[in-house]
């Protein structure tokens, strides 16, 4: 997950391909095209950046993506499914995530990443520098 990332502006999350000074060059990894986004128009989020308050600390992105994987409750559909069932489904997942700070919008977002990201097998790649 660490050449993933968010673009703001644009749905569907991006692979790196490369950097200039004035941009990226990222490619979407639903349709695998290749596009320039300029810093001037967009903010990019590296999903490994991202963390989910939580009452104590914060929980970091692929620790909660293994907890959904793990978790044996049906991921609800976020464009069918209530806020109030959304956010049901991810206290069954991480039940100490701050309700004040954690906002529908980012339940939808994490579950649609890890829709994404199930689709393309990149869920269980680990970084090569783990191997002990």
């Amino acid at each position: 997950m660490e050449n993933i990332l968010a673009v703001s502006g644009l749905p569907g999350l991006y692979k790196l391909v490369n950097s200039r000074s004035n941009g990226l060059v990222v490619s979407d990894l639903k349709e695998e095209k290749t596009r320039f986004c300029s810093v001037r128009k967009h903010q990019f989020t590296p999903l490994e950046t991202v963390a989910i308050y939580t009452y104590a600390d914060s929980v970091e992105l692929p620790k909660i993506f293994d907890k959904i994987k793990a978790s044996s409750e049906a991921i609800p559909d976020i464009k069918k499914a209530s806020g109030s069932e959304l956010e049901s489904y991810f206290r069954s997942v991480l039940p100490e995530f701050d309700e004040d700070r954690v906002y529908t919008s980012d339940i939808k977002k994490v579950i649609k990443w890890y829709g994404i990201l199930k689709e393309h097998d990149l869920l269980d790649a680990k970084p090569s520098d783990e191997e002990e």
